[in-house]
Order: structure tokens, then sequence, then C-alpha cells
């Protein structure tokens, strides 16, 4: 069965974004840390990108334009099939690429029947109010934690009261030169 695997960006403090919703304390690190052996192997497993309607609309914009050879994550992000869960949007084009699938209702049977077909491993990268949710149905198999090195003292939180109660075992830890550790979980049942 395929995993759906979660992928965020989180402060020692344990957010998401700042206090503003800004990313700056690790938007300049996201393209170099994808770019380390370790994390090119991870993108050659995914074929599915789950987003939600705010990420898409920032990522439409960010990466159909980037150029594929150069860069593994562009490369992933534009070729993999994208799913965005949404009920206002009606078109989701990705430039040049193939449009990304819109989902409206229920997003979790069909992540539940997305996970049951065949096919590579399924990735949520940003989008923490579908993330929040698919944690509330036990909905995601692994975590890829990017522990950053700065406090926000405040922002969005990933995980929340809402979340189940879970154990988690340690898959494997990563130290880059940035100070980013990658922090790799898989949920026990």
């Amino acid at each position: 069965m395929r995993k759906v695997i979660l992928s965020e960006w989180i402060t020692l403090d344990g957010y998401v974004s700042d206090r503003k919703g800004q990313l700056d304390f690790f938007a300049s690190e996201v393209r170099k840390i994808f770019a380390e052996a370790d994390q090119v192997k991870f993108l050659e497993d995914i074929d599915t990108i789950l987003l939600g309607r705010k990420t898409y609309e920032v990522f439409s914009q960010l990466w159909p334009d980037r150029p594929i050879r150069d860069e593994v994550l562009a490369s992933t992000m534009n070729k993999s099939r994208k799913i965005v869960f949404s009920n206002t949007l009606k078109d989701a084009p990705w430039g040049k690429w193939n449009k990304a699938e819109i989902v409206n209702g229920n997003g979790i049977a069909y992540v539940k029947s997305l996970k049951s077909l065949p096919g590579k491993n399924i990735y949520i990268f940003a989008s923490i109010s579908l993330a929040q949710t698919f944690m509330k149905e036990d909905l995601i198999d692994e975590y890829h934690l990017f522990l950053c090195p700065a406090l926000t003292s405040g922002g969005t939180r990933l995980f929340t009261e809402e979340a189940n109660p879970r154990n988690l075992r340690l898959l494997n830890i990563t130290n880059y030169d940035s100070g980013v550790v990658c922090v790799n979980y898989q949920v026990l049942s």
C-alpha cells in the first residue's frame, strides 16, 4: 500500500510559520536541502502531491517555471500528479504541465481510496490545514520534519490538541550544514 508522507518545516519551538504567517525561517533552505542526495532519493519515490487551496495558489505560481533539469524538487513538483482539495476552485492550471486535479467534498474517503491504488508514495508538502485534517483521520503514515534552527515564539502550530495521540518510530535523522535537521518518523498502528 502507498504511504502518505507529511513533510513540514518547523521551528525549534514548534511553529510552521511565524506570528505574521511568514516562512522566512526556512524559505532560503528548501531548494538547497532538496538537492542533497538523501532528499533526491526520497523524491524519486513520490508520484502524487496533495495540496490545499492556499498552498496550490502559491505553488502554482512558483514551481511551473523552474527548470526541471537543474532541480529534482522542481521536477517532482511539476511532473507528479497534483491533487488540490478545495470546495471553491473550478480549475487548477499548473503552467505548461498537467493541471492539478480538484477534489471537493469528502477528501478523507478520496485519500483512503488513493492509498489503495498502485503507485509510488503520496506527499503532502506544506498545506497545514489539510495536514491537520489528515492527522485527525489517521491518514499520515510518515512525518518528515525539517527542524529549523529558529525560534518564532508564536505563529501557526502543526500539532494541535485535535491531532490524535500517536506513537512514532524513528526512521532516520539527517543533519545539514545549515543547521536544519530532518527527522523522519513512521506512525505506529
